[in-house]
Formats: structure tokens, C-alpha cells, sequence
């Protein structure tokens, strides 16, 4: 998917300050300027092409969003993101630990196929300068904006996408205290619906249960540990995905115990036969290096080309024990 393939068309804007005691609700749509259109293409984007992101279901009975959208039409979309901004408002006023934001709801278009966007722009804190008069000239100053929005390099907290034709939906969110629970509000509360768990949480589930068993077994064995992160990688870029029957067959299938545990661990989040399909760099540029330190305190990291190339770099066991690293074919050593 790239960015320029998103059609904003339709954008509305209503604010929802907690601090106002009531929303702030728009009557009209948004003018939308070219900059405008950057700005909401730019969030839609990161939700919908970043690994943090959640596929959902509508409960549809229970779901006030669902029943707005059941007989969605574009024109109607003022009266449509009323109700919907209205909800959240009343969810938010119930609960003082979710932040007052703005809610943009908007209609685009990707790949002719119509979906609504619900980004909630929790405010920010920034200082502004300003420039006022004063009795011997200009006096500069700074001030305090308690209610900024999140720029295009921040990614947001609480968002979804929604595919129209089918209620498909892809949700961004994070935990809030609600009657003293750490609570996802906005799928649970507000959206009302199911969520499975995102390729980011997939892969660290996985990658987390790698280094237990490695801590536990293998914790002197840097091999072993360095052999799990190249396993890894290179399963994500030859195929696209990890499967962890492959990694733990890949990395314990020579000691069957070893193996079960491992397969035990992720049993316990049903991850034991999932794929994980990471699609954002971000997501597995940990795994494009190995990060060494020795106990000496020297620092090597290695890109993974690298340390799969046996000609370049190879790890020498020392008859007292210890290890050497050797790098090889080198034409050039830059100091940095």
C-alpha cells in the first residue's frame, strides 16, 4: 500500500475537552487544503500500515458506532460523527484518566473501496512564542498550549480505520484507568467490539518466549543466542512471516523437551500456530544487527548480512575458554 493511494474526501471536526463540560460539536465539514489532506492522509497511514494495529469486529448489537454506521450514507456524515463524537464524550466525562482530544471522523478511498476513519487527536503541550507591544517596542514572549494536536511524526494512541462494505476494522489504541482497571476503553467501551492481537505483539510474544528458554538453557551459549535472532531475520525476509513451529523446530527441535516448553510457552496466548506478518521496517530493524558486549565493556554490532557470511566474520572458542572475534576481508576502517 503507499500513502498517495489514499483519497481523503470527506473531514470533520469536533472537540472534545473534557475540561468544557460538554462537546464542542462542528455543524460543517472541514475545508480541505492540500496541507489538510497531507495532515489526515499521513495518520491513516501509520494505522494502517504500522504492525501496532489490531483487526476488530463489531458486537454489533452492542455497539453504538455499529449501529450509526449500519445505514451509512456520506452526506449524512455531519449527523453520523455527531452521534459518534457525542458517545466518546459521554465514555470520556465518565472516566477522567482518558485525555480530552479532538476527533476527526473521515470518509477516504483506497483501492475504489470506501472506509471512515476515527482519529482521536489527544492534546499535547507545547510552547508557542508571541510578540506584543509594549511602551519601549516589541516585547517577545512564550506561552503555554495545553491543547495541541499530535503532528504527522506522532503516531496516535487511540485511532481506527473501517472498511465500509464489510465493517472490517483496523484499531490503535492503548490502556487507561477505569474504575481502577487498566481498561482498552476504546475498543472495549467505545467501539464494542473483539480484538485480535497485533503482528507487533505477535512477534514479541514470540521473540519474548526465545529469550526465556535461551536465558534458561542456553545462557552462557551467545551462539545460541545470536542463532535465534538470524533465524528470525531471515525468515521474515525470505518469506514475509515467522511461523513458531518453524522457529522452535529451527532453534530446539534436536531436544524434544526443550521444544515442548517452548511450544507451552506460547500455548498460553494461543500463539503456538500463528503466523506473524510484520509489515512495517520499524517493527524488525532489531533484528537487522547483532548488538555484542563483551566483559570488558568493548561494543560490536554486526548487520546480519554480515554475521551470516561466514568469509567475513567468524567466532573463534579459545582452548582456555574464551572467545575471539575475527573480521575479515576489511579494505577500509573509518573512525567515528
Amino acid at each position: 500500500m503507499e500513502k498517495d493511494e489514499i483519497i481523503i474526501r470527506k473531514a470533520i471536526l469536533h472537540i472534545l475537552d473534557s475540561a468544557v463540560g460538554m462537546p464542542v460539536l462542528s455543524e460543517e465539514l472541514l475545508e480541505l487544503s492540500p496541507d489538510m489532506n497531507d495532515f489526515l492522509r499521513d495518520h491513516i497511514f501509520k494505522i494502517v500500515s504500522g504492525d501496532d494495529s489490531k483487526l476488530c469486529t463489531f458486537h454489533t448489537e452492542e455497539s453504538h458506532i455499529a449501529q450509526c454506521l449500519a445505514k451509512f450514507e456520506e452526506d449524512k456524515l455531519v449527523q453520523a460523527s455527531q452521534s459518534i463524537a457525542s458517545h466518546l464524550y459521554t465514555i470520556m466525562n465518565q472516566n477522567i484518566d482518558i485525555p480530552a482530544a479532538d476527533l476527526f471522523v473521515v470518509t477516504y478511498q483506497y483501492a475504489s473501496e470506501m472506509h471512515l476513519a476515527l482519529l482521536k487527536m489527544n492534546y499535547k503541550e507545547y510552547y508557542v512564542h508571541y510578540t506584543e507591544n509594549s511602551d519601549l517596542g516589541n516585547r517577545n514572549d512564550i506561552i503555554k498550549q495545553t491543547a495541541a494536536l499530535p503532528g504527522t511524526g506522532t503516531k496516535l494512541s487511540e485511532a481506527c480505520v473501517i472498511h465500509l462494505s464489510d465493517m472490517s476494522m483496523q484499531v490503535v489504541e492503548r490502556k487507561y484507568d477505569i474504575n481502577g482497571e487498566k481498561v482498552f476503553y476504546f475498543s472495549e467501551l467505545f467501539l464494542c467490539c473483539s480484538t485480535r492481537m497485533s503482528q507487533k505483539a505477535k512477534l514479541n510474544i514470540v521473540t519474548k518466549a526465545v529469550e526465556q528458554i535461551n536465558k534458561k538453557y542456553y545462557e552462557e551459549d551467545f551462539n545460541k543466542q545470536m542463532e535465534a535472532k538470524s533465524i528470525i531475520h531471515n525468515d521474515i525476509i525470505e518469506q514475509g512471516l515467522i511461523t513458531p513451529e518453524t522457529i522452535g523446530e529451527k532453534l530446539y527441535g534436536d531436544i524434544p523437551e526443550i521444544r515442548e516448553e517452548f511450544t507451552e510457552k506460547l500455548e498460553k496466548y494461543n500463539m503456538a500456530t500463528e503466523e506473524v506478518k510484520p509489515k512495517s521496517v520499524q517493527t524488525v530493524k532489531k533484528f537487522e544487527k547483532q548488538y555484542l558486549t563483551t566483559d570488558s565493556g568493548i561494543e560490536i554490532n554486526i548487520p546480519m548480512e554480515e554475521y551470516n557470511n561466514k568469509q567475513n566474520v567468524e567466532f573463534i572458542t579459545n582452548p582456555d575458554g574464551t572467545i575471539s572475534v575475527l573480521i575479515k576481508n576489511i579494505n577500509r576502517i573509518v573512525s567515528k
